[in-house]
């Protein structure tokens, strides 16, 4: 693509991801036969961690279109393509999910996306190798995120779990592909820097 195609392609992702309703290319995860019964409680947890679920796949979009952007490699621009539309199916569930359980997305979304693509134009810039170390350190760190509602979330909210524990091995096979492509390892004190500010973003997220 020339540069004013990309410009509208990055454009368009970004008010897709904003402002219309995902489309999953894969069905929803769930667990046969273990129905969903929550109390009104139960509804108001699951619904809080599963907007801040939504609003790390709002990230990844525009973490993955900014990197997308940003590299001269057509291959690896691909890969960022192909990964960002995996990733599709996350916002997709997520967004589902929300709906399901009465709850809204995230108001500050169009924030977190700005800020996301941000970073991810940045990493870009740095090469390839770095651009892809950032993927690597934030798909562990979204692993293990996620793992970690796995725990927070109500044992009976069986189809929040299942999408959860698709999404955490979805991500796990990002962080691969990306190593496998050549990516380097970030310094301790940029994933700390990305640590603290997912902690921000995870917080606010959970109440507005």
């Amino acid at each position: 693509m020339n540069p004013t195609d990309q410009f509208f392609t990055t454009a368009d992702a970004a008010l897709r991801t904003l402002f219309a309703t995902p489309r999953a290319a894969q069905p929803c995860p769930t667990l046969p036969g273990d129905a969903t019964e929550l109390t009104a409680a139960e509804k108001a947890q699951a619904g809080a961690l599963m907007r801040v679920n939504h609003v790390g796949e709002v990230c990844a979009q525009a973490l993955y279109t900014a990197q997308a952007f940003a590299t001269k490699n057509n291959a690896l621009r691909a890969h960022f393509i192909k990964a960002s539309a995996e990733e599709t199916d996350h916002l997709a569930w997520t967004s589902q999910r929300l709906t399901e359980l009465g709850q809204r997305p995230s108001l500050l979304n169009p924030l977190w996306y700005a800020g996301a693509f941000g970073l991810g134009l940045l990493a870009g810039r740095l090469g390839d190798p770095v651009s892809l170390g950032f993927v690597v350190e934030t798909e562990n760190q979204v692993e293990a995120h996620l793992q970690s509602h796995l725990t927070l979330l109500p044992s009976n909210d069986h189809a929040s779990r299942a999408i959860v524990a698709q999404m955490k091995d979805d991500e796990a096979r990002h962080a691969l592909d990306a190593q496998k492509l050549g990516a380097v390892e970030l310094p301790e004190v940029v994933k700390n820097v990305m640590k603290a500010a997912a902690r921000v973003m995870t917080t606010v997220a959970h109440r507005v």
